[in-house]
Parts: C-alpha cells; sequence; structure tokens
C-alpha cells in the first residue's frame, strides 16, 4: 500500500469553491494509486466561524478565560468540523472517505494543554480504515493523553500532526498545502520580486522557518527530517509542484540542492530589544534575567552576553510584563521597542568568508542603522528598526541575487 500524507490549511477548505481545488489535488493523488491521508486545519480563518479564533471568542480568550483543559476542548472542534464537512464532500463526489478525530487518529500527547507534545502516534485505525476507504480525513492539532484528555498541540499543529502522520505510515511523501506557491526566497508582500524556491534542505527550511517565514511549521519539517519523509510545500490553487524540502543529497530523486549561498531572508516584527547593564556581578544578570523572564513565561530571543550584562529580545506584546519583572529585580533595562529581527538563511555560507561583511555593507548603503547582529554556521541574524524592515529585507534580497533565477546566475 503506497500512503501519501496531505494537509490543507484553513484556507484552503474555507469555502466550498476552495474545497473544489482541495478534492482536485485529492483526485490527481487517487489516480497515481496513493492511499491518502489528509489532514486540515479549521475552517477559515477570523471571522468565519468555525476558525479556531472565533471559537475562543466564545469565552472572551484571553480576558476571562480560567481553564486551559476546556480551551483545548473548545479549539480542537474546529479541526473536527473541518474533517467532517470535508469527508462528506468527498463522499458525494464518490470518493471513499472516513474522518477522524485526532485521538481517533492515534494521536498520545502528554497534558501540557494548549501547547501539548505529541508522545506518539499509533496508526493501527488509520491503516484499517485505508483497507475500505481511499481516504482517511484527520482532524489536525489535536490528540489525546494517556487518561484521555483532548489537546491540542499549538499554533502550526496541523502541519505538525501531518508530519508526524508521515513518518509513523512511512508515507512516499508528505505535501503540505497552503495558498502561495512554496517556499519563496522572501515574503512576497515585502519583496515585490521574491520568487518560490524548487529545492530546500530540511535546515534550511527549519531556520527560514524559525526565522519569521510563516509558510510550514518548523517543529513539522524537524519530525519529517528525522524520518526522512520527502515534503512538498505546494499551492491548492495551482498545478504547480512547488518546493521539494529533502536532504542535501537525493538519488533517488535523481537531483541536487544547488549549492547557493544564501537561500532566503527571512524577518520577524515587531519585536522589542532589552538591554541589561550592571556595574554588579554579571553572573548575577545572565542568572536572575533568563529565570525569571522563563519563570514568567516570556520566551527571549537574539541573545548577546557580554561580562557587563546581557541584550535580548521579545516580542512587543510582552514588553510591559519583561520591564516590569526586570524592575522588581532592581535592575534598569535600557529598552528600544518597534524593532525587526531579519536573517539570511543558506547552508552554502559556512566556512565562507566576507558573508557577513556583504550584509552590513549592504544594509549601510541602504541608510539602515544595525542595532545587534548574530550568526551561525547557516544563519546571519541582524537587528534593526522596524521602519526600516521592507529596506533591509529588499537590501539583502537585491546583493545576494535572489531575485535572479538559477540558470541566470549560471550564465
Amino acid at each position: 500500500m503506497q500512503v501519501m500524507v496531505q494537509k490543507f490549511g484553513g484556507t484552503s477548505v474555507q469555502s466550498s469553491e476552495n474545497r473544489e481545488h482541495v478534492i482536485r489535488h485529492i483526485r490527481e493523488a487517487l489516480v497515481q494509486e496513493y492511499k491518502l491521508v489528509v489532514v486540515v486545519s479549521a475552517l477559515g480563518r477570523k471571522p468565519d466561524p468555525y476558525a479556531t479564533d472565533s471559537l475562543l471568542g466564545l469565552v472572551d480568550f484571553p480576558t476571562n478565560t480560567n481553564s486551559s483543559r476546556e480551551l483545548d476542548l473548545l479549539m480542537s472542534c474546529g479541526e473536527v468540523i473541518s474533517s467532517v464537512v470535508l469527508s462528506n464532500e468527498l463522499q458525494k463526489n464518490h470518493i471513499s472517505a472516513v474522518a477522524l478525530t485526532g485521538a481517533q487518529a492515534g494521536f498520545v500527547t502528554n497534558e501540557d494543554f494548549n501547547r501539548a507534545k505529541i508522545k506518539e502516534v499509533n496508526p493501527t485505525r488509520i491503516l484499517k480504515e485505508l483497507e475500505t476507504h481511499d481516504v482517511v480525513v484527520v482532524a489536525g492539532f489535536q490528540g489525546q493523553s494517556e487518561s484521555g484528555e483532548i489537546t491540542t498541540i499549538g499554533r502550526g499543529g496541523s502541519d505538525t500532526s501531518a508530519a508526524a502522520l508521515g513518518v509513523a505510515l512511512s508515507a512516499e511523501r508528505i505535501e503540505i498545502f497552503t495558498d502561495v506557491e512554496g517556499i519563496m526566497t522572501a515574503d512576497p508582500r515585502v519583496v515585490k520580486n521574491a520568487r518560490p524556491l524548487d529545492v530546500v534542505t530540511y535546515t534550511e527550511i527549519c531556520n527560514l522557518a524559525y526565522q519569521g517565514a510563516k509558510v510550514i511549521h518548523p517543529r513539522a519539517v524537524e519530525i519529517a527530517m528525522q524520518g526522512k519523509i520527502p515534503m512538498r510545500i505546494r499551492s491548492t490553487y495551482s498545478e504547480q509542484l512547488g518546493t521539494l524540502v529533502t536532504s542535501s543529497r537525493v538519488h533517488e530523486l535523481g537531483m541536487d540542492i544547488p549549492d547557493r549561498m544564501i537561500t532566503g531572508i527571512a524577518h520577524i516584527s515587531p519585536v522589542t530589544q532589552i538591554k541589561v547593564q550592571t556595574k554588579e556581578s554579571a553572573y548575577r544578570v545572565q542568572s536572575e534575567v533568563f529565570k525569571a523572564m522563563a519563570e514568567a513565561g516570556i520566551s527571549v530571543d537574539f541573545i548577546n552576553i557580554s561580562p557587563t550584562g546581557v541584550v535580548y529580545t521579545v516580542p512587543d506584546t510582552l514588553t510591559t510584563k519583561a520591564i516590569e519583572i526586570l524592575e522588581m529585580l532592581g535592575f534598569h533595562p535600557e529598552v528600544t521597542e518597534g524593532c525587526a529581527k531579519v536573517s539570511a538563511v543558506g547552508a552554502g555560507m559556512t566556512g565562507v568568508p566576507g558573508v557577513a561583511s556583504k550584509i552590513v555593507q549592504a544594509l549601510t548603503d541602504s541608510g539602515v542603522q544595525i542595532l545587534q547582529s548574530a550568526d551561525s554556521h547557516t544563519t546571519i541574524w541582524v537587528l534593526v528598526h522596524n521602519d526600516d524592515l521592507i529596506t533591509a529585507v529588499n537590501a539583502l534580497h537585491d546583493v545576494f541575487g535572489l531575485s535572479i533565477t538559477e540558470e541566470l546566475q549560471e550564465s
């Protein structure tokens, strides 16, 4: 039995017109003699009535919500509704289909409500259903704990559900359908001449996703990479094959990852830069600051540590909370709100001299002030003012020739 996993996001299943495109892709896979497991997100986006954010509005989230457990009960309804709606339409189109909740599909999680971790996936029920049905439609984003509690696995969870099922079922591949043509060299809303990439490595797309590219959740890519299951990121509304996400050497597909220095430019905004300096022991700053942030549930990023203090960023929405905590500890933080983190990602930069210099020169020539920087083997980050975001992303996209196709670069 050849199994393929397909995942369709909320906008793809939002309306009957959009679902016609979904059904077309399902038919094409069935013609290729695949058995299909289709993972779906909740229908549409707010203000659509069954979108996750709309459901949360029923309990005045986050103002008057007290129970994380009951939030999961509520949020899980969106994907269940979506799975039943799509399964029903497949049956009306003479395609044998059945809908399953995440729990029925075999997702076992811990009880960290609203952000549960998948402990295992038992695909026994799915495999049994595939003996008598061509398509199993699974409600994404959810599972069940060992004690029977319904859980959700966080934003982007349907991507993660699809990847976990792909590995558990040893699928031929995982296809993630979205409203864009695939992985782009930059956000097309920011860079008008951004272009789709034919193929990227797992590592590159993980870094792009963690640094702000919103096409796929990075945890889903990590799961697929561990299971060595190829992924495709495709548009629901197009016949194009989109972007293949795989390892750096793919002999079975007869292709290699192009040897490029920079694959894409990603960004996260708005964020706030916080500097905590001290004339006392730097060890106190380092330990107390990050311990306090962690205990308050504040995720910190872009960390620089020096003998005299620390510098880091937090989401703009958590700025006030972070400052209050620091002041209670007796610190006097220097705060710069309205920042943006811009990242240049590419496996080909490893060991290549001059990449950072090229970034600094491009931003300087464009009049963009660099507030902070850091780097790894495959990513260089810079922090800039949010007002400079569009200029910075376009400058880096241009300086690395990302709008130029591989064929033109080679010629």
